[in-house]
């Protein structure tokens, strides 16, 4: 299966297990809840979707690399009591708590979260003292006598022997208790998450073009070469740092994470092109409905790579001011609701200032809740700084108000939040505008063509185009998406976009 199934199977099990019957209990017991066990090669994003899933279950997570423990972290360091056997007094060894199922517990305590997963990666990989631990927790669920508690999860991850020399395989007894899953790595699936994360356009671009080389694991006269999922989202995250501080990338930092000869050359290469095609075509020029007849004509001689790379570069740029203007909606939605809650009591005769203020309060207290637990992305956690500080700054003034009726107290407060509706009503206009131009560039540019199907399918499959089109609805859009993707015509244009393809091998292996 590849990583997306992975994700919804483990959510289904985590709905399963978390069920409960009318009296409280677990309708499946924690002793009948199998441990997870995610087998699959290095990179492909194990790791993430156990936070994406903690996320949307609105569970706690725990997560733990067991190489970089000892038996003696894992299972407790051990100590001497006294025990009575027989009316003699005897010494037994018994163990302090495990650092892992303190750590459940302290997240526990933290968050308030009492249910979440356990992860634990490169379960596989242990040292020869650890290997009897791990077998003990995949089958009954303790690290030395301290059980994971009810209500949390186990998954484990492992890799196969072919990525990794220090494997150790699993007996039929401890298979026997787990819910085994293999994982492939599927480009198609990860570029759905790449758009989520928004990873540097020029390679998601690159890899349209060429997707055999999006994972990659080789052996040869020189060592292992390989390249992984995680390598690219990597280098994504520094090319955008360097591009803010201009600082050139270079084919050898390129070859740092995407560790593959040829494929870091080729990837160099394309870069490179992908940036003058940014320049000579003046993308944001297009987008703002001026286009030089050179523009058509140079793409008229272009191959087809480079006909590719300025789709890409054109819904790049929709893509971020569609961003800028959901970032703006969520705002005035948000702040919005803020005030229908300010609203009420202060209508009823409540103080309007000490009323904001707590409010004000509350919505600070549930951000940093939210974090704590992890229920926010980056970006959304950035988003709601953002309303807070916007909010704070408009708490109204105790000299403005006195005098005032709740009506004008109101109307006071609500300036600033009318300020950010038209900012909202402005960011949607140009947003429309720029796809609009868009379309008429590639009309114009590629009639037809399969061009205009990669063009439609991308803005389909971007999740914030449709959350943008959902609000401002686009009538080329919408004749397009049924004619190119949904009707007979699909087919055929998509068997000339893989010929195409097909074609661009060459000249990319040239670059």
């Amino acid at each position: 299966m590849n990583i997306k199934q992975a994700k919804q199977e483990i959510k289904n099990a985590v709905r399963a297990y978390l069920a409960k019957t009318p009296e409280g209990d677990y309708q499946i017991a924690p002793i009948r809840q199998r441990p997870m066990l995610l087998m699959g090669p290095p990179g492909i994003g194990k790791t993430q979707i156990m936070e994406q899933i903690a996320r949307e279950c609105r569970i706690g997570l725990v997560s733990y690399t067991i190489t970089h423990h000892t038996r003696q972290s894992a299972v407790g360091l051990p100590f001497i009591t006294k025990e009575e056997f027989d009316g003699k007094e005897m010494s037994v060894t018994e163990y302090t708590m495990s650092e892992i199922i303190a750590s459940v517990y302290r997240e526990m305590r933290d968050t308030g979260l009492k249910e979440g997963i356990l992860f634990i990666d490169e379960i596989n990989c242990v040292s020869e003292t650890l290997a009897p631990t791990m077998l003990q927790f995949l089958q009954g669920k303790t690290f030395g006598n301290q059980a994971v508690p009810e209500g949390w999860l186990i998954v484990a991850a492992g890799n196969p022997p072919e990525y990794n020399k220090s494997v150790r395989e699993f007996d039929m007894v401890t298979l026997d208790r787990v819910r085994q899953m293999h994982i492939d790595a599927d480009f198609g699936v990860w570029k759905e998450y790449a758009r989520q994360q928004e990873i540097h356009p020029a390679l998601l671009a690159y890899l349209d073009l060429r997707p055999a080389n999006f994972y990659r694991v080789e052996n040869d006269v020189d060592g292992m070469q390989f390249v992984t999922a995680r390598g690219w989202e990597d280098l994504s995250s520094l090319m955008k740092v360097y591009e803010e501080l201009d600082i050139p990338l270079m084919e050898e930092s390129i070859r740092e994470y995407l560790a593959h000869d040829e494929v870091a050359k080729d990837v160099a290469a394309y870069i490179d092109l992908y940036r003058k095609y940014e320049d000579h075509y003046g993308i944001s020029e297009i987008l703002e409905g001026h286009v030089k007849t050179s523009v058509y004509e140079r793409l008229f001689r272009a191959s087809f790579d480079e006909k590719i790379s300025v789709v890409h570069l054109l819904l790049s740029g929709l893509h971020q001011s569609f961003a800028k203007a959901i970032e703006q909606k969520k705002l005035t939605d948000d702040w919005f609701d803020f005030l229908k809650r300010y609203r009420s009591p202060l209508m009823a005769g409540k103080d309007g200032v000490s009323t904001y203020v707590e409010l004000c309060e509350t919505l600070e207290e549930n951000l940093a809740l939210q974090k704590k637990q992890g229920f926010l992305e980056k970006k959304d956690a950035a988003g709601r700084q953002r309303l807070v500080e916007k909010i704070r700054r408009a708490t109204p003034d105790p000299q403005e108000i006195v005098g005032k009726i709740p009506e004008e107290v109101f109307e006071l407060v609500r300036k600033p939040f009318a300020a950010e509706v038209i900012e909202l009503e402005r960011r949607e206009k140009e947003s429309c505008k720029k796809l609009e131009y868009a379309f008429d560039f590639v009309e114009a540019a590629f009639q037809e063509g399969q061009e205009l199907v990669v063009f439609v399918t991308e803005l389909a499959m971007d999740e914030t185009a449709v959350l943008f089109l959902a609000e401002n609805e686009c009538e080329r859009f919408q004749k397009y998406n049924q004619e190119l993707l949904l009707g007979t015509k699909k087919a055929e244009l998509l068997s000339e976009l893989r010929e195409g393809a097909r074609r661009s091998e060459e000249h990319i292996r040239d670059f």
